[in-house]
């Protein structure tokens, strides 16, 4: 990435255009000087634009490739190399690609930004209670943004340094993928000691890094400490539960539920394009993601779906659409982690570790939040079998499926995708082209 001198102009004029408001400041995404970050108000707006650059690559690029990659989703529009990730043929010159990968490392920059300077202030210009916050935040998105970045493409460049121009890291290799993993860890465990215990659905606490460690540590297959720290949020109930109705905890408006550990906002000044994408034109959309005919079935099918059938609707025309992203203006939040995830991230490690009673019960909570009958399925194979069906309708229109298809080693099987190598991404061709560091994915 770094150092294409592409990627850092993008990325240098990016953080000192935009103008966005989230927290209680006005943010200032432009730090890219030494002395932009000089006191808590200005160390606030510049995490406001590490947020901002979240709120961007979790907008509409980076989960378009998670969804029409797996087997929930169509494309009804006229785009070929849309179709390229649902036909498994994704070329390197792909603009989505190349979209995704930048605004990504817009994100790590801002946060490389954030985590250099805000340390560097003096003690009187900033209290140590807001600077561990604001690093720990900083900390915490770093790590999500190089999470996304390994499952897609695997090993990447890793920077840890703020850009100040388009030469920096010029000639910087892709690490490995477990060195990526473990970057993410080691940014996770600084995210953790630096930040509070409290609830905020909106921005990261160490209840957030919790959450997104049981995530991390399930695709690492270290199944204890998926279930461990996945336990640590199901057991506090009192701010973290599962909604009944499934579609209590977006339906009617509602924003930051219980059932949401971290949620991405968006407001009427930064409007999330995701609503334009999955509703029908009598309501002001394209409804170029549209839910395919099996993924409707089965989520119409009293017997799987349930009450996760108001996922769907039919549009004037009888076509059905995905409803999840539904409000008008269209400031619905982008779900990162929700409550269920955690309970199904410990049913497949305790399933892992052959602890099948106790997979069973998780699983059967989520099935009966949704109205649906327990599971009784008994052997190990077939309890992730069911998580896997489970997990394919309970984060139907969330960016779930082919992450979970490859992490599980069957995308080939379920996709029917001959080629291994298609299980990650192409580098973007560019970025090759700029840096001739940069070694492309096999088979591209």
């Amino acid at each position: 990435m770094n150092r294409l001198k592409n990627i850092a102009f993008i990325v240098f004029i990016m953080t000192t255009a935009s103008c966005n408001k989230f927290l209680d400041v006005e943010p200032k995404a432009s730090i890219s000087g030494d002395n932009i970050i000089v006191d808590e108000t200005s160390a606030n707006a510049a995490l406001n634009g590490v947020y901002s650059a979240l709120r961007t690559y979790y907008s509409v690029d980076f989960q378009s490739i998670a969804y029409l990659s797996g087997d929930n989703v169509q494309w009804t529009g006229s785009q070929s190399q849309v179709q390229e990730f649902i036909n498994h043929q994704v070329n390197a010159e792909n603009a989505t690609i190349t979209s995704t990968w930048k605004e990504i490392y817009v994100a790590v920059n801002r946060a490389n930004q954030v985590i250099k300077n805000v340390n560097e202030l003096a003690e009187n210009v900033i209290s140590d209670d807001v600077r561990r916050r604001i690093a720990g935040e900083a900390y915490f998105i770093r790590a999500l943004a190089y999470f996304d970045l390994a499952r897609t493409w695997g090993g990447v460049p890793l920077i840890t340094e703020p850009t100040a121009s388009p030469t920096d890291n010029a000639g910087v290799m892709r690490s490995s993928l477990a060195d990526t993993y473990n970057l993410v860890l080691a940014d996770l465990n600084q995210a953790e000691e630096l930040l509070q215990e409290t609830t905020n659905r909106f921005q990261a606490t160490k209840k957030t890094v919790w959450a997104l460690k049981a995530r991390y540590f399930l695709y690492r297959g270290d199944w204890q400490q998926a279930v461990d720290y996945a336990s640590r949020l199901i057991i506090d109930q009192t701010n973290y539960s599962l909604l009944s109705p499934y579609y209590a905890f977006f339906a009617d408006g509602v924003t930051g539920t219980r059932e949401s550990v971290f949620e991405i906002f968006y407001n009427a000044n930064e409007l999330n394009p995701h609503r334009g994408q999955w509703q029908p034109q009598q309501n002001g959309g394209t409804r170029q993601w549209a839910p395919n005919t099996t993924f409707v079935n089965l989520v119409n099918d009293p017997t799987t779906g349930g009450s996760r059938s108001a996922l769907v609707a039919k549009d004037n025309q009888n076509r059905w659409y995905g409803n999840l992203y539904y409000r008008s203006p269209a400031t619905d939040p982008t779900y990162v982690i929700r409550i269920a995830e955690l309970y199904l991230i410990r049913a497949e490690a305790y399933a892992q570790l052959g602890k099948l009673e106790e997979a069973m019960a998780d699983l059967n909570a989520v099935r009966n939040r949704a109205g649906l009958t327990p599971t009784t399925t008994s052997t190990r194979d077939n309890v992730l079998l069911a998580i896997e069906n489970e997990r394919r309708l309970e984060f139907g229109l969330e960016a779930h499926r082919w992450f979970d298809l490859v992490r599980t080693g069957r995308a080939q099987t379920v996709l029917n995708i001959s080629d291994a190598n298609r299980l990650l991404m192409p580098l973007p061709a560019e970025q090759i082209l700029v840096d001739k560091a940069l070694e492309q994915n096999p088979g591209y």
